[in-house]
């Protein structure tokens, strides 16, 4: 009872994700997802819409700034992985009805649109399901496809959330999915040993990524890029407004 009054106490727009403990070990407290990538008002402040295309053309520090101005945070890597295994560990997200069973849904990734789409567009094209839906029953849309999502990486990250280690063979970010790169839909994430230092990360995939979208796909950009690809998700603490 206690996890319903903190969802029904959370803004519009947010859903509420379980504590998770990673496949490694790493403990993720519960918190507060936006249920869409973040959209841009007419006064240029974040929104959370499903009727508008995501903010993108934004940098990454950017992206902190609009989400902090807004009253929330960026989504964190380990965030990011604790809602990638809580819907890789959920029948309904696998295209054979079962956990393992064909492929994890990828959204919109297959190129038939030339941008992000609202959330609202669904695709003609089952493969391409944009929701998601966690062990708490709760939706998010575009976890995978439609837009890369910039997130704080306080795995590998400095205090700016700026890659600065090496990937190590045990971090959560390449050890949390349960298969291998480019394999059932899970996307694509770097092996262990790459060097990304000084970038940001980026998860998701995009419009056009074909195999390479996925709930697990990580990339990385320069931070102050702005690319036509990359939007956002805002998070919020549970207990927000408590």
């Amino acid at each position: 009872m206690a996890a319903v009054a903190l969802a029904q106490a959370l803004p519009p727009g947010f859903s509420a994700v379980p504590a998770t403990t990673l496949p490694g070990g790493v403990e993720v407290p519960a918190f507060a997802v936006a249920r869409w990538l973040a959209a841009c008002g007419p006064d240029g402040q974040v929104v959370l819409s499903e009727t508008l295309p995501p903010w993108v053309r934004i940098g990454y520090h950017a992206a902190r700034l609009a989400c902090a101005l807004a009253g929330f945070a960026l989504l964190t890597e380990r965030q990011a992985l604790a809602i990638a295994h809580d819907i890789a560990g959920q029948a309904v997200n696998w295209t054979g009805g079962a956990v393992g069973d064909g492929r994890l849904f990828q959204g919109l990734h297959l190129g038939r649109r030339h941008g992000p789409q609202a959330a609202c567009l669904a695709s003609p094209d089952p493969l391409e399901r944009r929701w998601f839906v966690l062990s708490n029953g709760e939706r998010i849309i575009d976890v995978a496809g439609n837009a890369f999502s910039w997130v704080f990486d306080d795995v590998q990250g400095n205090a700016e959330g700026i890659v600065a280690r090496t990937f190590l063979a045990g971090s959560p970010t390449l050890a949390t999915a349960p298969g291998a790169p480019m394999q059932q839909g899970m996307g694509w994430w770097p092996r262990a040993g790459r060097s990304w230092w000084g970038r940001a990360l980026a998860r998701g995939g995009s419009w056009s990524s074909q195999e390479r979208a996925g709930i697990f796909t990580v990339v990385d950009e320069r931070p102050q890029a702005e690319r036509a690809y990359i939007g956002f998700r805002c998070t919020l603490p549970l207990g927000w407004g408590m």
